[in-house]
């Protein structure tokens, strides 16, 4: 949570089980471990959550407590986590988002956050910016993944600018208000959006850190765009298909290749049902890239973000790549197969969290001060 005397986030250690199911579980541990979210509420409130329909209601039930209290920033996380497993795009799920950016920006209207937008295409991409305390050392630019807005990123924003570092967060295509307003679709080729922003901010000699997918992006930029000179990936995936084991490889393939109608029909159904993670990521692949079908939106993003198209072996600069040895999303054998394909690059750091350190997580969630005090000692040791 933030200390109102310094206007510093303390973020807690551990990753509890508020829930059973861990569908339920890395969400609830999601906005604590970032310190926005107490923990009283998030145990309180996973006793009551069976299924997506009790989520969204005790998760804004919340929100309108801590509101009521005048709690701003809960208020906002907990409307962003409601908004979260809402698998249609509809007007409450609208609301919910602009409940969590008006109390968001409530919240946070003192500590000196610039907000812009970025025109890209025919819309525009928004970003954020904290300038460094006291002298300048350098520039952090950060970006999310498959589901993040660049607002959740803030408290490790902060923690950087109170560390020296200027540090910038933008919602490329298909996240956020970039899709949600602009409109905007994902697109793989991350390097397009990534050199508009640069342009924008003026930026030379930056570092890169993405979280989740973010990281896949990272090293695709890093290919094409020599003015990052420094590649942090929090939970890299590496190759989509091919981290998966043999036999999800082979279903994926047979289903999204081979098998479409019956594919889509039952992902379609899934979603309808609100049948638990399947039916979550079926949504939200359709959703960023605005395809009708999950079968085209799984040929997007699964068959697309792979390690030919990622051209690790042009990355050149300086990178670190931190994995959670536990990471229930991405298998570990993703982080070696990184590893191993980054041939040219300057100098590669591989930092793996273990349950000791509670960082063992995806995007080392349940230690995220751990993740942070870790990227700036290594800023700092190759600058």
């Amino acid at each position: 949570m933030i200390n109102t005397d310094n206007n510093k986030f303390a973020f807690p250690v551990g990753y509890h089980k508020f829930h059973k199911d861990q569908v339920f579980n890395f969400q609830l541990n999601r906005g604590h471990s970032l310190g926005y979210t107490r923990f009283e509420d998030m145990k309180k409130v996973g006793k009551g959550i069976t299924n997506f329909d009790d989520w969204k209601i005790e998760m804004e039930r919340l929100a309108e407590e801590a509101l009521s209290e005048k709690r701003y920033m809960n208020a906002a996380f907990n409307y962003r986590a409601a908004e979260f497993y809402i698998l249609e795009e509809s007007a409450e799920k609208q609301k919910m988002y602009e409940n969590f950016s008006e109390y968001f920006y409530r919240a946070f209207k003192d500590e000196g956050i610039e907000r812009f937008q970025v025109p890209y295409e025919k819309g525009a991409m928004p970003a954020i910016r904290l300038k460094a305390s006291g002298e300048k050392k350098g520039t952090i630019l950060i970006h999310g993944g498959f589901d993040s807005f660049i607002e959740e990123w803030y408290s490790p924003m902060k923690y950087f600018s109170d560390h020296g570092y200027e540090a910038i967060g933008f919602e490329g295509p298909g996240q956020g208000n970039a899709r949600r307003k602009y409109k905007l679709a994902f697109d793989y080729r991350w390097e397009k959006p990534t050199k508009i922003v640069l342009d924008y901010f003026k930026l030379d000699d930056v570092t890169l850190l993405g979280f989740s997918m973010g990281g896949w992006f990272c090293f695709r930029v890093a290919a094409f765009e020599p003015r990052i000179k420094r590649v942090i990936a929090s939970s890299i995936a590496y190759d989509y298909i091919k981290s998966m084991d043999n036999v999800f490889q082979r279903m994926h393939i047979l289903f999204a290749r081979y098998l479409k109608k019956i594919s889509n029909k039952m992902l379609l159904n899934a979603i309808k049902k609100r049948s638990g993670m399947q039916a979550w990521q079926a949504f939200q692949m359709m959703y960023i890239t605005k395809k009708k079908t999950p079968v085209d939106a799984i040929e997007e993003i699964l068959f697309k973000m792979n390690e030919e198209n990622l051209h690790s072996e042009l990355v050149k600069q300086d990178v670190l790549i931190l994995t959670g040895r536990n990471d229930h999303f991405i298998p570990f054998k993703a982080h070696k197969m990184q590893i191993g394909a980054l041939t040219n690059a300057k100098s590669v750091t591989a930092k793996v969290f273990t349950k000791e350190t509670h960082a063992n997580n995806h995007c080392q969630i349940g230690n995220t001060g751990l993740m942070l005090d870790s990227i700036v000692e290594w800023i700092e040791e190759i600058s």
